[in-house]
């Protein structure tokens, strides 16, 4: 690190836990963002702040006015413009020493794998379950550490599922895939403000963890948080030995 990393993060660098060597780490390191709303906001800034060197961003969709209630990397002079691309805008503002990558099209399997093998830790920030399954799936196939943060209404979930451990549930354990199409969409639902900061910031808590190797994961534990009585509550997770895609029998 340069000497103006080394001011800039040095707030970090005091923590034992981090110190010279995990900030070395995070400033190396490479995260894939899956969505760049509600979760997607903060945790993109946390972690440019912090400084991971290198963020991919990935979104088709484009800045709408009823966004700017809970996206907050986003403006309302973004309105109309992609949000990958205003979210970088806004990153460069912050941390202009950050390299952000945007993918402004939706993704094909093909292509959001490479991006998966190329990143050190992927949060998935979407909003659909589409897009969470293929995530679960290829994180475990190319073995990369997946943060998985939902939102709607006042009730948000957050765990961690590390494919670089054997014994690491997945997505589908959580919730197995049945073929239907039931989404819940803040769009359609509403979803409360503060909410999303607090998964998101969550989301780039643990992200930077995994990459610096520090503390303990939300591996095997799902955190509820029913943010109207402000109470956290913790579901132990275990592998499903049947799961189709990490179980001893997958068939995805």
């Amino acid at each position: 690190m340069n000497d103006n990393q080394l001011l800039r993060y040095s707030r970090h660098i005091l923590l034992p836990s981090i110190a010279y060597e995990g900030q070395e780490l995070l400033t190396k390191s490479h995260a894939l963002i899956v969505g760049a709303g509600g979760l997607g906001s903060p945790a993109a800034l946390y972690m440019a702040a912090g400084g991971v060197g290198t963020l991919t961003i990935c979104d088709f969709d484009e800045v709408d006015l009823t966004n700017l209630q809970r996206q907050i990397i986003h403006t309302t002079s973004s309105v109309g413009i992609n949000k990958a691309l205003s979210a970088q805008q806004a990153i460069q503002s912050i941390n202009p020493e950050v390299v952000v990558n945007t993918v402004q099209e939706k993704s094909t399997e093909a292509s959001m794998a490479a991006l998966i093998s190329a990143a050190d830790v992927v949060l998935d920030c979407s909003d659909n379950f589409a897009t969470r399954y293929a995530l679960n799936r290829l994180c475990h196939q190319y073995k990369k550490p997946l943060v998985s943060g939902a939102a709607i209404g006042f009730e948000g979930q957050i765990t961690v599922f590390d494919f670089r451990h054997e014994a690491s549930p997945c997505y589908h354990c959580l919730f197995p895939d049945d073929g239907s199409d039931t989404e819940m969409r803040c769009s359609e639902n509403g979803v409360f403000a503060p909410l999303v900061g607090m998964i998101g910031t969550a989301q780039a808590a643990e992200a930077m963890k995994l990459v610096m190797n520090i503390g303990k994961s939300l591996e095997g534990r799902l955190q509820l948080l029913d943010a109207l009585a402000m109470e956290w509550r913790t579901i132990k997770l275990s592998k499903d030995s049947k799961c189709q895609v990490c179980g001893t029998k997958s068939s995805i």
